[in-house]
């Protein structure tokens, strides 16, 4: 479905937003929900996961984890973002796999583990998101607990534990967060949704956002399982329609001063994006998968990278992307998307010249921005490495 074909309606305020449900596997053409004039309530950090206490029991004396936690001298109790893991200790034995994400896990205690002096007891604060495996909700026969903090450790496990209290215990639900369609024209399939008694569990339908000239600039997922309709505020005959829990699946407040950019079409002027914070700056790199494609293939020739702003992951990426393909267009969201254009596609493919000008901002800038798992070299040496890897001269001026 071509989003060009329903931005259109005789009204004094434009389409901004139509509702889509897309068919994921592509035997059908996308169906039309609704469209609306403008959203509220979209824009929002995802909320932080409730807190709870965990107790990784037996965790071994000799591991990274308890390590750096016991130590005397400098002991850690922030231990940041991870993830829990549980798998068969005999990968030969089959058995389900799965894992939970930590967030912002503090150490509150440890004490030695009963009858066992090689290993410890942790007891932690920390958010916990449940993985969303489909199919078997059971461990395997001989379970393996493994703990990544990449605080501590980037390439591996930080440690382990024999088990984990409070872990399957209920979760704590998020508070809901409603967001409001405001000049809403349902299509039938809304139409028929909201004529149903609550809750209707109308399932996922993609929000796409749309520039001025009807092109579909990002979208996002939202759950219709409770859906209310009034009049609109604005009148010509619409609705204004709540969804009571969208899900967590909303662009950040930074995206919002981006999206009024790009709301005019695809950027043609470059170094637009320069003036936006990190989270500005990634929500810019995001709308560039959806920019101007460049030639099939194109290479040899010179190119330059005004580096003067690439100080961080999404502004060098933004750079690049620009020097290459020009303004608003995309080469790689990240440095193995970069690779995969290096080799081909709607790219610049080797060989051919990147003069990279103002080098030593980014080199000082990145220098923290350390790829454990590549060696412990920085985000820049390593762009670097890659492009010439792959048969680019890079010239650093």
């Amino acid at each position: 479905m071509r989003s060009e074909e329903h931005a259109g309606w005789e009204r004094d305020f434009p389409v901004r937003y139509l509702l889509v449900r897309e068919d994921v596997h592509e035997a059908e053409e996308d169906v039309l929900w609704g469209r609306c004039a403008e959203v509220e309530g979209l824009f929002a950090d995802p909320p932080p996961l409730p807190r709870e206490v965990l107790t990784l029991r037996g965790c071994p004396r000799e591991s990274l984890l308890v390590r750096r936690v016991t130590d005397s001298a400098g002991p850690v109790r922030l231990l940041g973002d991870g993830m829990l893991s549980i798998e068969p200790a005999d990968p030969s034995n089959g058995g389900p796999h799965r894992s939970w994400d930590l967030e912002d896990a503090t150490v509150l205690a440890h004490r030695p583990a009963p009858g066992d002096p090689g290993r410890v007891d942790l007891v932690v604060g920390t958010g916990v998101r449940e993985d969303d495996h489909r199919g078997s909700r059971r461990l395997p026969p001989q379970p393996r607990f493994d703990l990544w903090f990449p605080s501590l450790r980037g390439d591996g496990p930080s440690g382990g534990c024999r088990s984990v209290d409070g872990l399957f215990a209920p979760r704590p639900q998020r508070p809901a967060r409603p967001l409001h369609l405001i000049s809403c024209e349902p299509a039938a399939p809304l139409l028929a949704l909201l004529r149903r008694p609550l809750p209707q569990e109308g399932g996922p339908v993609t929000l796409r956002r749309l520039d001025r000239h009807g092109r579909t600039m990002t979208g996002y997922h939202l759950v219709l399982d409770t859906v209310e309709a009034r009049p609109s505020v604005l009148g010509a005959a619409l609705v204004d329609v709540t969804v009571t829990d969208p899900g967590d699946d909303r662009p950040t407040p930074a995206a919002r001063a981006v999206w009024e950019v790009w709301s005019e079409g695809v950027p043609a002027r470059p170094g637009q994006w320069a003036r936006f914070d990190a989270g500005g700056r990634s929500e810019w790199l995001r709308l560039t998968r959806a920019g101007r494609y460049g030639p099939d293939g194109r290479s040899g020739g010179t190119y330059h990278l005004d580096g003067r702003h690439a100080t961080d992951r999404a502004g060098l990426l933004l750079a690049l992307g620009e020097a290459l393909l020009g303004p608003g267009a995309n080469y790689g969201t990240c440095l193995d998307a970069v690779a995969d254009c290096l080799c081909g596609g709607p790219s610049v493919v080797p060989p051919f010249t990147l003069v990279w000008h103002h080098a030593a901002l980014a080199r000082r800038a990145l220098a923290g921005h350390v790829l454990h798992h590549l060696g412990g070299l920085s985000y820049f040496e390593e762009t670097v490495n890659l492009l010439r890897e792959h048969g680019v001269t890079v010239v650093l001026r």
